[in-house]
């Protein structure tokens, strides 16, 4: 016979509640920029690497390339992001950052760096970079 679940021993409901009310303490932080937190991670993988494919954009974000491509739009729409073809390959799209999208990243920045920094006054940094890890070695399974 099977146990009844809680749902408090939901490992999957508790990073999700979790990962809403993060989510919720960057966008409070992020919104005088206009940016979301999910965009914001977006723009601060394609400036670390001008010219990354978005599929492998995708992949360093743990996305699908359709959800990836539909979260390119409104970036690509506003002016923050370029895309273009692969010389060598014109069916695959290279992503920049464009002089506008720099400038929103670098305003943005800032404001990540709050968020970051109340975030970790809650949780504490050396709790916060546990978890970073812990976290970053669970999305990288296979």
């Amino acid at each position: 016979m099977t146990k009844p679940l809680a749902i408090s021993d939901c490992n999957c409901l508790a990073v999700r509640q979790a990962a809403r009310a993060i989510s919720a303490l960057y966008d409070r932080h992020l919104a005088p920029t206009g940016l979301s937190s999910s965009q914001f991670s977006i723009l601060a993988a394609i400036q670390g690497q001008a010219g990354v494919p978005v599929q492998e954009l995708a992949d360093v974000l743990v996305m699908d390339r359709t959800s990836m491509v539909r979260a390119l739009q409104p970036l690509t729409r506003d002016g923050y992001v370029t895309q273009q073809p692969d010389p060598a390959y014109p069916r695959k799209l290279l992503l920049s950052l464009t002089a506008e999208g720099r400038a929103i990243y670098q305003r943005a920045h800032q404001h990540w760096q709050d968020a970051q920094a109340e975030f970790e006054a809650g949780v504490g940094t050396p709790e916060a970079a546990a978890l970073r890890q812990r976290l970053a070695a669970w999305s990288q399974k296979p």
